[in-house]
């Protein structure tokens, strides 16, 4: 380093000389430059398996963690295999071919949706052709959207679950309490300003906690049980402090609909 040193400030003392010759301005900045890397390698060596070393570390942590993922997955995943073999001894025990949870599915995409009807309506674009019946439910990727209104052989007509028609047939709905006692209710509104769903016609005076979710009951119509409507947002009381309505806020993004599933359920 002493050497490098001494090389440099002579290239800079001779570099205004012009008498000086040019090869020993060279061969000043050619040293200068080999002892640099001389030292500059092990410095650049001992840094990169520093950095290795952090890298190894942080590889083995997040192997770690995706190993205890992984078995978190294959735990439930074995505990969802048991329910289900359960819920067939139960259902052969009680001689049921079918539940309220039981459906199949028809993947459809959106085919129109004018700026009149935005809150009310979508067409899609499977019909009668392949299975799809007045009723069916209609679900996006997160959650439940609308009911099937109408059905042609090719098309169908989806009643969205925020649409403003009073004449409209309502979804049955259901939310656990703070004690787990099961409160059931209709999706009665949608309140436009704040994009929320209305549950009215609450039966149970049980408190709802904030962020709870709500799924349709499978009561009445083509509905199965169990599909995600939302969580509750918020819950208005009576004069009697009681539950009157339950603000929800819609699991589905009902502004972008593009992809949904029909749900035929499979009823006895």
């Amino acid at each position: 380093m002493i050497i490098g040193f001494l090389m440099t400030s002579f290239s800079i003392a001779v570099r205004n000389n012009r008498q000086t010759p040019t090869f020993i301005q060279q061969f000043g900045n050619d040293a200068s430059g080999m002892v640099d890397r001389l030292v500059a390698y092990p410095m650049a060596g001992a840094k990169n398996t520093v950095g290795s070393f952090g890298d190894l570390l942080n590889t083995y942590k997040e192997n770690r963690q995706l190993k205890e993922q992984v078995e978190n997955i294959a735990e439930k995943d074995a505990e969802n295999q048991t329910l289900r073999k359960e819920n067939q001894q139960l259902k052969a025990q009680l001689k049921l071919s079918k539940s309220l949870t039981d459906y199949t599915k028809v993947n459809a995409y959106v085919l129109t949706r004018t700026p009149s009807t935005w809150q009310n309506q979508v067409v899609i674009n499977k019909g009668s052709l392949v299975g799809v019946t007045k009723g069916a439910a209609v679900l996006s990727r997160k959650g439940l959207v609308g009911r099937v209104a109408e059905v042609n052989k090719t098309n169908s007509k989806v009643e969205l679950i925020s649409t403003s028609n009073d004449s409209a047939n309502r979804f049955a709905v259901q939310v656990t309490s703070e004690d787990q006692t099961v409160v059931n209710g209709l999706i009665t509104d949608f309140d436009t300003n704040s994009g929320e769903l209305v549950m009215g016609q609450v039966t149970s005076k049980k408190k709802i906690k904030k962020g709870s979710k709500v799924v349709t009951s499978g009561m009445g119509g083509k509905t199965p049980k169990g599909l995600l409507i939302g969580n509750v947002e918020k819950v208005s009381d009576d004069d009697y402090g009681l539950p009157s309505k339950i603000y929800i806020k819609p699991a589905a993004d009902l502004d972008d609909l593009s992809f949904v599933t029909v749900i035929q359920r499979n009823d006895d």
